[in-house]
């Protein structure tokens, strides 16, 4: 059973940065796609970005490009999302997801088969 739990969320003024960091263990000897989705309060989960665990193959929603990227550390097993110049429209609920397969081109959250808690990320203008 693959577990995840985030971390790194808070808040901080438009402009400014964070760094999320998602810890995955219970991994079967396979490959797996990883992403990030939020969720505000009153909306849907967003997909934000995916990457496929040992390729450097990444995807992102078109609301983050530019300034969000995610990478992966496998000697870790950690997943991170670099956000920059955030905004207060990316205030949400931050999600790691895992799915046992390759990504898809399209971010839907009923790909992901593995998810973690949650952290908040608050965004002040």
């Amino acid at each position: 059973q693959v577990q995840l739990v985030e971390s790194g969320g808070g808040s901080v003024q438009a402009g400014g940065s964070l760094r999320l960091s998602c810890a995955a263990s219970g991994y079967t000897n396979r490959r797996y796609c990883m992403g990030w989705f939020r969720q505000a309060p009153g909306k849907e989960r967003e997909g934000v970005a995916n990457i496929y665990t040992g390729f450097s193959n990444t995807i992102y929603a078109d609301s983050v490009k530019g300034r969000f990227t995610i990478s992966q550390d496998n000697a870790k097993n950690t997943l991170y999302l670099e956000m920059n110049s955030l905004k207060p429209e990316d205030t949400a609920m931050y999600y790691c997801a895992a799915r046992a397969s390759y990504c898809r081109a399209a971010l839907l959250a009923t790909d992901f088969d593995y998810w973690g808690q949650g952290t908040q990320v608050t965004v002040s203008s």
